[in-house]
């Protein structure tokens, strides 16, 4: 079975979704599936067309919004011809959008080329100004999958009639090799791992970590990822004079995630949204403690006391009290890391995200060659 994978950010970008398409789509194609990923040219310098682990890449100037208006509108015809001809050569048994994205109008527009089932994963929140095109392409979808059901929520409150054909997957991950170790209490560290954006609340971490660290005078914070918020941080734990107890690490690469857990003693998500929280997973895989915010899809993945400790957004105190708990009650910090461990092996685990995709996949395809043949 031919399946086209729209994605409007694919590898080398490292994010949350990036990750699981990178994981999801090799696991599959173990299945029999074979996969064409169209993704965003993120520049000029980047190759047109890929491989990753010999699934072909193909990307497009999606967001080429530079010339006159004659030459974008010449651009914009040129991008839609290409994908047209990629449909019909490729002739997919089925559409997958990963993720709402403006680049979906491309894939609508040229709907005609090659008609086939269409699926749409929802990742993310995305803005009130791409609600139409979430619109257009929700409606669209024979089926919408939420990797949480606060994300799928959002869009059945967007597009009511998906309520019959949507359901929800949760993401999966593999359990790493890596063996956990014992937290380190003596010097706690702290990690915040992620892309430096203003949904993470990252800066609600050091604003946080500046009252903590007067009861826990060894503690350390390393702040993992990068993004645009960079210099406002380093320029926020400047003005807090914390410069010496924390670091802005840089990205690493998913690989060294795992490694990376296995120095901290707690994990702290304080975002303002997230639809599932991919590193609440990769903590708990690592038996490490989570400590995040009671927003979107993470009480769904974090359960509140047994798995991790859930606080309101926006409350630094709250996010105070949850952290110092931990460091005051090792032991109970090391159960609730256990538990995570075993709550994420049990419930997101890569081959039951892997199996319902594939499930669905053979049903969508089933339905469209039937309405085909009538």
């Amino acid at each position: 079975m031919r399946i086209l994978f729209w994605s409007g950010t694919f590898w080398p970008h490292i994010g949350g979704v990036e990750i699981l398409a990178t994981t999801l789509l090799p696991a599959l194609r173990e299945r029999g599936y074979e996969f064409v990923v169209v993704t965003s040219q993120q520049s000029p310098e980047q190759p047109a067309e890929a491989q990753y682990k010999g699934i072909p890449v193909y990307r497009f100037p999606f967001r080429c919004h530079s010339g006159s208006t004659d030459q974008m509108a010449a651009n914009l015809m040129r991008v839609k011809q290409q994908v047209a001809q990629l449909k019909r050569a490729f002739a997919p048994d089925l559409l997958h959008v990963n993720a709402v994205d403006t680049s979906n109008f491309f894939l609508l527009t040229t709907a005609n080329a090659h008609p086939a089932p269409l699926l749409v994963t929802l990742h993310g929140e995305w803005p009130a100004e791409h609600n139409t095109i979430a619109k257009h392409i929700l409606g669209a979808a024979a089926w919408v999958v939420g990797c949480s059901a606060a994300i799928l929520d959002k869009g059945r409150q967007l597009v009511p009639e998906i309520t019959s054909r949507s359901s929800v997957i949760y993401n999966g991950l593999e359990l790493p090799s890596l063996l956990p170790r014992p937290l380190p209490t003596d010097v706690p560290r702290l990690l915040c791992l992620g892309r430096l954006s203003p949904e993470k609340g990252f800066d609600v971490a050091v604003t946080a970590f500046a009252s903590l660290v007067q009861r826990f005078p060894c503690a350390h914070l390393v702040i993992v990822g990068d993004g645009p918020e960079r210099t406002k941080l380093e320029q926020q734990i400047s003005q807090l004079g914390l410069a010496h107890r924390v670091e802005l690490a840089g990205a690493v690469t998913p690989d060294a995630v795992p490694a990376l857990l296995n120095t901290v003693t707690a994990v702290l998500l304080p975002s303002r949204q997230e639809s599932f929280g991919l590193v609440a997973l990769e903590a708990a895989l690592m038996a490490r403690p989570v400590v995040a915010t009671c927003v979107g899809g993470l009480p769904e993945v974090v359960m509140h006391g047994q798995t991790g400790l859930l606080v309101k957004p926006e409350d630094p105190r709250a996010l105070v009290g949850a952290l110092a708990y931990l460091l005051d009650h090792p032991h109970t910090a090391a159960h609730i890391g256990q538990a995570a461990r075993r709550w994420g092996q049990k419930s997101f685990s890569l081959e039951r995200c892997v199996a319902a995709y594939d499930a669905l996949y053979r049903k969508l395809a089933r339905e469209g060659s039937s309405i085909d043949s009538a």
